[in-house]
């Protein structure tokens, strides 16, 4: 059984069963794949170089649309050129955390850094994001519905089986924040 993650003398640390690895790692990929454009032929090697997409659009997908929100509520035009000139580094950003956290999860030891544990955080919140899209968590009502499941066992279709794994990446972000908080606090 997970163990939340603490801080102490040996940094970050936290404990995953290989059960609870295979999961998390499962769900890591998948977003990754979300997020993982394909690549373009013919190209301009500069835009790409300075991160410039001029094909980019707004995610049709939900899920991928709260991971990837536009900036500007009611400026469709001014959304989309900020896309343009940012979605990709930011793909790209949210993947290099993705994958960080996929290859940590190849050691038995869950030791992390600061940065590490940053990194984590950003991962598990992209994981979590996705997760809420798919059990269309809309408002607090539809959160706290979410999190009464508890029950492994009452696991019955799609949607409690997805809330439980909601729970459990909410628990272990929530942990890993709190030790990241008493991380900083103890080098002030």
């Amino acid at each position: 059984m997970a163990k939340a993650f603490k801080y102490g003398l040996k940094g970050i640390t936290g404990f995953l069963e290989p059960a609870e690895r295979d999961l998390l790692r499962g769900l890591l990929e998948d977003v990754i794949s979300m997020l993982d454009s394909e690549s373009k032929e013919n190209e301009d090697p500069l835009a790409a170089l300075i991160g410039l997409d001029l094909d980019v659009k707004q995610p049709s997908d939900r899920a991928l649309l709260r991971l990837l929100p536009n900036v500007m509520k009611d400026d469709d035009a001014g959304s989309l050129e900020f896309r343009q000139l940012t979605e990709r580094s930011v793909r790209e950003g949210k993947i290099g955390a993705l994958k960080a956290t996929v290859m940590a999860l190849d050691k038995d030891d869950l030791s992390l850094s600061l940065e590490d544990a940053t990194r984590w955080s950003t991962a598990l919140n992209d994981v979590r994001l996705v997760l809420a899209e798919r059990l269309d968590i809309r408002d607090e009502a539809d959160a706290e519905h979410i999190h009464s499941m508890q029950d492994w066992s009452q696991a019955e279709d799609v949607e409690s089986y997805l809330a439980l794994v909601y729970n459990f990446t909410t628990w272990l972000q929530e942990s890993l924040v709190q030790s990241m908080m008493a991380a900083r606090q103890a080098k002030s």
